[in-house]
């Protein structure tokens, strides 16, 4: 080809990079310089701490349990929601499709709980427009670090559902007052809705939640806020009818166990029976009304502080903030009075403390704001150094309060053995088992898949007392060992807190793969 004077090749080759590529790489680089990365970071954070290492404790007895009522959901269909129960169906059909797809697994039951509690972060940050960015950026931060919020949010029990369901009921009132748009009563209606499924005590949010809106009202007539107009509702009472019709249909599925169980319906009012009575009684988790008092103080300094500044509360100049904190005192001061409790209520409790934390920023004139910023950088890095203690090196050390009735990690010496071998060889599910105390669970649901383990409480007894492997009461040893005839490894072993110790026996003809060079430390009398 001829090319004419004056003309570059060049010239006529196509671009490597065509201007609309270029342009569309640089509007990327622009979006992401100007995308705030501060709340994915926090978020970020605290999806590490929870996700970390997950499966590090033994599942505590109130996960064997609730795993214990999937086994059963699997044989009946549905959850047969008893009222004595005091939690409701929810949290059991999220675990059941989660172990159906995953199978029987430490990761699998607490999964749906730890993504819940991370959500639970990202919803903080909902709050920012009535509350602002900072102070919802600290309290987001602190929930992501907290000693307790990390370590419930990795364990497969209903209270990190009351906590989300709390937060978006909270967000839906606060928004319908300031905001009143349809999104916000999508909120509050489905907020309310999964507390009534989660678990009874959704009565005390809701009653704190209209005692705290009275209160706040004599507050403002004390101390004048300049944002305490209620806002013009946009949503219709077709809205609200479909809100509602949402909710109710939920509570009904649920709880008439899809429909299957209609006399579960009857729960939603009977609980309350036997609950004000356990509540009253302590039911052998009577605490002290100072209990929450003393847990914040050994493990929640920023809720701490939080509750330090709730006294001020007429000085914050929102209508939000100051509603949180007389809210966030009321259900501690409900809580406190109630007998039976638990730990791990307290994330459900605290969590309006977290903005109040946030909000010292407020408090503090601007000369002194970078010293303010300092000292709660100082709390929340105490914060994450208890959460990382607590949550991988002292997660079973029962001095530990937020442990409580927390599984030891002895029974790793009799699941870890006999799991090694069935998952090596899938015949050994068929191994026979004698479990011979009381209240065994976790285990249970743990060795769900193994079809010939028999539990024996009080004084049942197996017609042959000799198997594959034993787990026998201190004060029973003595009887099955006069009744053993094989050749046993034997190791102490205590399931919990609270609980007498018991013995393991293997037996050394299936597990001697397992322990080569080990002598056995039992042997019985010959069979004649």
């Amino acid at each position: 080809m001829r090319i004419a004077a004056g003309t570059s090749s060049v010239a006529e080759a196509a671009p490597i990079v065509s201007p609309e590529t270029t342009d569309r790489w640089e509007n990327l680089k622009r979006r992401a310089a100007e995308t705030d990365w501060t709340p994915w970071i926090i978020v970020g954070l605290g999806a590490f701490l929870r996700f970390f290492l997950l499966g590090i404790k033994p599942p505590h007895f109130d996960e064997g349990i609730n795993g214990w009522f999937v086994d059963q959901m699997v044989k009946t269909g549905f959850y047969r929601y008893d009222p004595t129960n005091y939690h409701g169906p929810l949290h059991f059909y999220i675990l059941f499709v989660c172990q159906t797809l995953l199978g029987r697994n430490l990761w699998a039951i607490r999964l749906p709980v730890v993504l819940a509690s991370i959500f639970s972060i990202h919803l903080t940050f909902k709050f920012e427009p009535f509350l602002g960015r900072n102070v919802s950026r600290l309290a987001a931060l602190a929930m992501a670090v907290s000693p307790g919020f990390v370590f419930y949010g990795r364990y497969s029990i209903h209270e990190v559902w009351l906590l989300l369901f709390s937060m978006m009921f909270i967000l839906g009132l606060l928004g319908l007052w300031q905001r009143g748009t349809v999104n916000y009563l999508w909120y509050a209606g489905m907020g309310l809705a999964g507390m009534i499924l989660t678990k009874e005590t959704y009565i005390i949010h809701v009653g704190c939640a209209v005692v705290a809106a009275f209160v706040t009202w004599i507050s403002h007539k004390i101390t004048r806020l300049p944002d305490a107009r209620r806002a013009r509702q946009s949503w219709t009472y077709i809205d609200l009818a479909v809100v509602v019709a949402a909710g109710l249909a939920a509570i009904i599925f649920f709880y008439s166990g899809a429909f299957l169980n209609w006399p579960g319906v009857a729960g939603l009012y009977k609980t309350f029976d036997a609950w004000f009575k356990t509540g009253s009684q302590g039911a052998g988790h009577e605490k002290d009304w100072w209990y929450w008092l003393m847990l914040i103080a050994r493990y929640e300094q920023p809720i701490a502080l939080g509750l330090i500044l709730c006294p001020l509360c007429q000085l914050f100049r929102h209508v939000g903030l100051r509603y949180l904190a007389i809210y966030g005192v009321g259900t501690l001061i409900a809580y406190s009075i109630v007998k039976y409790k638990t730990p791990w209520c307290i994330i459900s409790i605290v969590w309006p403390l977290l903005f109040v934390f946030g909000a010292v920023i407020t408090l503090v004139p601007a000369s002194f704001r970078r010293g303010a910023y300092a000292a709660a950088a100082v709390l929340l890095a105490t914060s994450l150094g208890l959460s990382v203690r607590l949550n991988y090196f002292r997660c079973t050390t029962e001095t530990e309060p937020y442990v409580y009735v927390q599984t030891y990690n002895d029974v790793w010496k009799l699941t870890k053995p006999l799991l090694r071998l069935a998952k090596a060889n899938p015949t050994y599910y068929q191994l026979v088992g004698h479990l011979i105390r009381t209240s065994t669970y976790p285990l249970p649901w743990m060795l769900g898949d193994f079809t010939k383990v028999g539990y024996y409480e009080h004084n049942n007894m197996p017609d042959k007392l000799d198997g594959d492997f034993l787990l026998v009461q201190e004060d029973k040893i003595e009887e099955v060992e006069a009744k053993l005839h094989d050749t046993y490894y034997t190791e102490p072993l205590t399931i919990r807190q609270y609980q007498d110790p018991s013995k393991l026996y293997l037996s050394a003809k299936v597990f001697y793969k397992l322990f080569p060079g080990r002598v056995p430390e039992f042997a019985g009398k010959p069979a004649h």
